[in-house]
Formats: C-alpha cells, sequence, structure tokens
C-alpha cells in the first residue's frame, strides 16, 4: 500500500470518479445537451451562419482573436501552475515542516507529500495540454473564417458546408478548452488532499456542486434559457 492509508484510497478514488462522472454527464449523457455549454455550442453555429451573410467580417475576427488571446492567458498560468508544483515537489522537507507547525494536525509523509504533488502536478500537464489545443483549434477556426465563401454565395451547398465546418472545429475547441478550464477547477479541490483525505472529499463535492450549478442553475444559465 505504500503511503496511502484506506481513507488516502478512497479519498483520490472519490475525487477521480466525480471528475469522470462529472465530465461524461455533461458531454456524453442527455441531461448535458442542456448544458450552459451546449446552448452555447448552439450560438456558436448561429454565429458561423451569420457572418456568411456579412460582407465584412472584421469584427469577427476582432472577438476570435480575443478568444484566442484568453486561451493564451490559461495556457501560459498553467505552466507557472506547474513550476509551483514542481517546487512543492523540490520543496518537501521544508513544506512538511511549515505544515506541523499549524494548529490542524497535519501531518505528512515525505514520500506521501511528494505523491501528492506529482498528482497535482499531473492535473495542471493536463490542463495545459486540453489550453494548449484549444488555442491551436482556435487558429483553426480563425483560419476557416477567412476562408469563408463570399456572402453572394451563401445559398451554396459549399458555403453551408463550410459553415458546418467552421462550427465543429469551433465546438471542438470550446470542449478542449472547458476541459482545460475543469482541470483547473478540480485541482483547487485536489488542494486539500494536502490538508487531509476528509478535507479532499469535502473539497471535490464541494467543487462538483460550484461547477454544476453553474452549468444547469445559474443565472447565466437561466439568461440562456428564456
Amino acid at each position: 500500500m505504500g503511503p496511502l492509508t484506506n481513507l488516502d484510497i478512497v479519498a483520490i478514488a472519490l475525487f477521480i470518479s466525480a471528475w469522470g462522472i462529472y465530465a461524461l454527464t455533461l458531454e456524453r449523457s442527455r441531461h448535458g445537451r442542456d448544458s450552459l455549454s451546449a446552448r452555447m455550442n448552439i450560438y456558436r453555429e448561429v454565429w458561423m451562419r451569420r457572418a456568411l451573410d456579412r460582407e465584412i467580417r472584421m469584427v469577427d475576427m476582432q472577438i476570435m482573436a480575443s478568444l484566442q488571446n484568453g486561451t493564451a492567458f490559461f495556457a501560459s498560468t498553467t505552466l507557472l501552475a506547474i513550476g509551483g508544483g514542481l517546487t512543492l515537489l523540490r520543496s518537501t522537507s521544508e513544506a512538511i515542516s511549515v505544515l506541523s507547525t499549524l494548529p490542524f494536525g497535519i501531518s505528512n509523509s515525505p514520500a506521501l507529500w511528494e505523491l501528492k504533488s506529482i498528482g497535482l502536478v499531473v492535473i495542471f500537464v493536463y490542463a495545459f495540454f486540453k489550453f494548449a489545443w484549444a488555442y491551436r483549434l482556435f487558429n483553426y477556426v480563425a483560419i476557416l473564417l477567412g476562408a469563408m465563401p463570399f456572402c453572394d454565395q451563401r445559398d451554396t451547398p459549399e458555403a453551408q458546408a463550410h459553415v458546418m465546418r467552421t462550427t465543429r472545429v469551433f465546438q471542438s475547441a470550446g470542449r478542449h478548452f472547458n476541459r482545460g478550464q475543469r482541470a483547473f477547477l478540480f485541482a483547487l479541490g485536489y488542494l486539500g488532499w494536502f490538508i487531509s483525505p476528509w478535507v479532499l472529499m469535502a473539497t471535490t463535492i464541494a467543487v462538483v456542486v460550484v461547477i454544476w450549478r453553474r452549468q444547469f442553475d445559474s443565472d447565466t444559465y437561466r439568461a440562456m434559457v428564456k
């Protein structure tokens, strides 16, 4: 069993299961088709169809540039988070010494602390790959938007096929961006494990509740339903 106790195994199993079940429910289930993200996918298609009707698409390209910049910001932030996680791994003894002075009864063996730090780094590496790929896909969308047929050809089969092609790539970019953000949020919940397995279970449940409400019971969701 190594440095992990039975409670640690239960807590990390809950964490992984909650992440996986939430992702599958949101992206693969019938219930997920009514989520905020799914509704935004509809408007991505609406945007591309209206862009086809416009003769000048400068505003569309500016909006796309802002989406690219936002994704690049998250990718850069993820690299900083990876560096922070590696610093935790390198400063095991110092971190354990500091935590032992806190009035929470926190005790970690060096092996357990290193295992927790590696897990945190893995989450941020996953997030980086998602943000980096989303950035690349947004670049592809910008290229497809620039290659969109002229507005006087909007009723041709080629133009309609191009709109759907661009929409599918656009939706894929949004999906990978959402996965990167989800990894960020679950990483915050994962930090609870550095205190205790009980805290990890509590923070995992809290993260799931928060992101579930944002997708199905937030002010933004209700605004999109009306």
